[in-house]
């Protein structure tokens, strides 16, 4: 590689507020976007993880926050306007499943996912996205989606989850399509199997670890950093010309 092209993906002029940045897939982004040199706030619900994880990174900072209720999403951003400064990129990955019968699922559960795993996407996004506009900066929001907000879960009943992932795929495009005139890109990331704290669950029994291996063309879950290259590149330069686009990283779990 050279020179050139490994600058494409440098971001050490960038900062980055990662949300859900207490377990999994949120450690595992921030440590990727650390190591191409960008300055990151953390938020997650669980302070002493993310007290953690800040003193491991440099250029790291952190602010617990309650992403269902705007009150702290408030308070969030005005952590980073107070102490940080210009946020030029967001990676929202915060998000819960509920894994139950739609005919056993009340509306409540439903209606608490969705909170989550949409609703505060566009929250952060929104917030997001004026203050870039009053401050006349271009940035990149990478939204974290799923291969079930693209196909059927099959035998995982996930009707909220999978509903809400489907809402992240249309709203990244709605979103691109609005703010490409600000320079603000918008893309999302399509994980498949990869382990984590909602996962584990279906990584602990042999079963379903067959059945996944069984389903993906691959024949495999995804292992630890496989998910990385799809972050950094959507994050950096190299992807200037991309927005609007849904990035599927599942071993080929959604081409069957």
């Amino acid at each position: 590689m050279t020179d050139i092209e490994e600058n494409l993906f440098s971001l050490s002029s960038e900062t980055f507020l990662v949300t859900g940045a207490s377990s999994g897939l949120g450690v595992e982004v921030a440590r990727a976007l650390s190591r191409q040199g960008a300055s990151l706030v953390l938020t997650a619900r669980r302070k002493e993880r993310l007290e953690q994880l800040a003193k491991e990174l440099p250029n790291a900072t952190y602010c617990a926050c309650d992403l269902s209720r705007p009150e702290e999403i408030d308070n969030l951003w005005r952590f980073c306007d107070q102490e940080v400064g210009a946020i030029t990129g967001l990676i929202n990955n915060a998000g819960v499943a509920v894994v139950q019968s739609a005919l056993e699922e009340s509306d409540d559960a439903y209606r608490s996912v969705v909170e989550l795993n949409l609703v505060s996407v566009f929250a952060m996004a929104r917030r997001f996205a004026r203050r870039l506009i009053d401050a006349e900066l271009h940035g990149v929001v990478v939204n974290v989606a799923s291969i079930f907000g693209l196909v059927g879960s099959g035998q995982v009943p996930l009707a909220s989850y999978a509903s809400s992932k489907g809402g992240v795929v249309s709203l990244t495009r709605e979103l691109a399509l609005q703010w490409a005139k600000y320079g603000i890109r918008v893309n999302a990331v399509a994980p498949g199997w990869f382990l984590s704290e909602m996962t584990e669950g279906m990584f602990s029994d042999e079963g379903a670890q067959r059945w996944i291996a069984q389903r993906t063309p691959l024949a495999r879950p995804g292992r630890q950093g496989e998910l990385d290259g799809a972050f950094i590149f959507l994050s950096s330069k190299a992807s200037s010309y991309v927005t609007g686009q849904t990035l599927v990283v599942d071993g080929g779990w959604s081409i069957l």
